[in-house]
């Protein structure tokens, strides 16, 4: 946009310089799963972090109870699902944009997304397509096979279908990893190295879920890292390596977010391995047609010289413990600038920004 041939671009526009023109951004977290408990810790660290002289931010918890806002005063606000808004006494709050905050279902797996795309509302994510795909890790390692990426081999199971863990050992070389189909964080997840391990970690499995999904093992160093669109441009953040602190030899649950792992980032990596999983993350980022910002992890065999993509997290963590912040502190930025991108990205999908619109 240009005024009197002075480009305005903007972030300028949302200031204390233009008070007019701050959005209502509504920061969704909680969520109907076992992973709600990391919601509220990313949703406050974004919180924290979303720019207060460009945003009014409302954190709205969807739960099982419903969907509310909690006032100052401690009062509840349901919101108004017809439109997304919220009635605040004699103040009715219209939002410009979601910043969804919320792992596992419904804010992850594309059922929100859909709700958002039917009511014409932005957010900070991929659309429903994508996220109900991705939340879905076998259908994940199908598309991306058939694009060329490299994955470990495996087997999908349901829970309505009677399971042969002796044609799976055939099937499969062990160790093995299994773990819930949809769903994040690792919860549920185990590694067997021996068959009569099989039969315990897939029950333990579909406690979490109704479909469970058993794939190889691959060796090598894991790498995760953060991926993400501004103006056009794929950025990739710095990339970090994890470690498992004991012999499990893998980053479940604990590792993640009890301090049971080790992560270095930027990881100590040669640079041409680096540029390996930089490429193969922008080009999974393409072929996934992501929004927003997402973590992508993957194993590098040292032997085939491969990156193996794991998985694709479209809502990635954003608590204190998280990956992604390290990678953007790492990058030289701070969380405010980072957060701020991604509302202006939410904007992209219109015509226009909504603050060029004001």
């Amino acid at each position: 946009m240009e005024i009197s041939g002075i480009a305005i671009f903007p972030q300028y526009l949302c200031s204390k310089k233009y008070p007019y023109m701050k959005k209502n951004i509504a920061l969704v977290t909680g969520g109907f799963s076992g992973e709600a408990v990391i919601s509220y810790k990313s949703a406050a660290t974004i919180a924290k972090h979303l720019d207060p002289d460009l945003f009014n931010v409302y954190t709205i918890d969807i739960n099982p109870q419903g969907w509310f806002y909690e006032m100052t005063d401690g009062r509840k606000v349901e919101v108004d699902k017809d439109d997304f808004s919220l009635q605040l006494d004699s103040r009715k709050v219209n939002f410009d944009a979601v910043f969804i905050g919320m792992h596992g279902t419904p804010g992850e797996d594309g059922k929100l997304q859909g709700y958002f795309d039917t009511i014409g509302m932005p957010y900070t994510s991929c659309d429903a397509a994508t996220s109900a795909i991705t939340f879905n890790k076998r259908y994940t390692v199908a598309i991306a096979r058939m694009a060329g990426v490299a994955v470990a081999n495996s087997v999908h199971l349901f829970r309505h279908i009677p399971v042969n863990t002796k044609q799976i050992s055939e099937e499969l070389k062990l160790p093995l990893f299994v773990k819930p189909n949809n769903g994040g964080s690792s919860i549920g997840m185990s590694k067997v190295d021996r068959p009569e391990d099989l039969d315990a970690a897939i029950t333990k499995a579909f406690r979490e879920d109704s479909q469970v999904l058993i794939e190889e093992m691959v060796q090598g160093r894991e790498f995760t890292v953060g991926v993400f669109k501004t103006r056009g441009e794929i950025i990739v953040l710095p990339i970090t390596e994890v470690r498992a602190n004991d012999d499990k030899s893998f980053f479940d649950f604990e590792a993640k977010y009890e301090g049971k792992s080790t992560e270095t980032t930027p990881a100590e990596v040669d640079e041409n391995i680096a540029e390996l999983v930089r490429e193969e993350a922008r080009k999974i980022y393409r072929v996934f047609n992501c929004r927003g910002v997402v973590r992508i992890d993957f194993i590098y065999n040292e032997q085939s010289g491969k990156a193996f993509m794991l998985e694709i997290n479209t809502i990635p963590g954003q608590s204190d413990a998280s990956i992604v912040p390290q990678q953007v502190r790492a990058m030289g930025w701070d969380l405010r600038e980072f957060y701020t991108k991604l509302v202006e990205e939410a904007f992209e999908k219109k015509e226009m920004p909504a603050y060029l619109k004001s």
